[in-house]
């Protein structure tokens, strides 16, 4: 039967059933998590997070680069704040212990693991016209997707827009200040496997996009799937070793329990 009839278009959507791709969204979720999804190449997705959540982002084989956006789930005009995210901890490098901070001075998430130690704070997001000035073409659904058009998709889902689409953080591909003031790419492909377990500090919305990072010096379009996990856990203790690990860090808990103490 031609899909162009009704009956055999149902025919051929329930043969579907049970069909599994890699890029997917695992349903219902295993034991123990909340959210299990691998995320293609040019992939995006998205997810509300509870304080106390861990995230863990794994490369699965070594060459991708996850743009994320983090709001507070509650109030999304308070989101990530890459600038802030730097300077309050007197550093543009993000690794186990580190937090990512809002524009009001709350943690929205920790990180807890880090086994790939290669992110980027400074150069955000590809666009269209980055990926048309490298590929040819950066249309949201051609062949060089770029990760500003594909956070407009996941802003979407929580009723935001493009004015929502903040500077974000790059994870899996390192972007350093060499002393002369060169920037410095660091690109891999690194070992398959890597991952970073994150921590809600905040009821939270992440959006994650994995296109090619914006000055990635390869000419062909080049990224490889991400794979996510979340699970429910215990909201940060008072004696947690990242929460008084810094004055700044200390502070940014404690502005986090106020905004809570409501």
């Amino acid at each position: 039967m031609s899909t162009a009839d009704p009956k055999g278009a149902q025919a051929h959507a329930r043969a579907q059933g049970g069909t599994r791709v890699e890029a997917m969204p695992t349903l219902p979720a295993p034991d123990g998590l909340i959210w299990e999804e691998t995320i293609a190449c040019g992939g995006y997705a998205t997810r509300r997070l509870s304080r106390g959540a861990r995230l863990k982002l794994t490369d699965v084989a070594g060459d991708a680069c996850v743009s994320m956006l983090v709001f507070n789930a509650e109030m999304p005009t308070e989101r990530l704040n890459v600038a802030d995210t730097a300077k309050v901890q007197w550093s543009a490098y993000l690794g186990a212990g580190k937090l990512l901070l809002s524009d009001m001075g709350r943690a929205l998430a920790s990180i807890l693991e880090d086994g790939a130690e290669t992110h980027d704070l400074f150069c955000g997001a590809s666009s269209e016209a980055s990926n048309a000035a490298r590929y040819g073409d950066g249309a949201n659904f051609g062949a060089h997707p770029n990760a500003r058009d594909r956070f407009l998709l996941g802003v979407a889902k929580h009723g935001l827009g493009r004015r929502d689409v903040h500077p974000c953080v790059n994870l899996f591909k390192a972007v350093r200040i060499a002393a002369d003031g060169a920037t410095v790419f660091e690109g891999g492909p690194f070992r398959p496997g890597r991952s970073l377990t994150l921590r809600a500090e905040m009821e939270l919305i992440v959006v994650l996009a994995n296109c090619p990072h914006v000055i990635d010096p390869r000419p062909a379009w080049t990224v490889t799937p991400v794979k996510a996990q979340a699970w429910r856990g215990p909201i940060t203790p008072t004696d947690d070793s990242i929460r008084n690990g810094a004055p700044e860090a200390l502070r940014a808990f404690l502005n986090v329990e106020d905004y809570f103490a409501r």
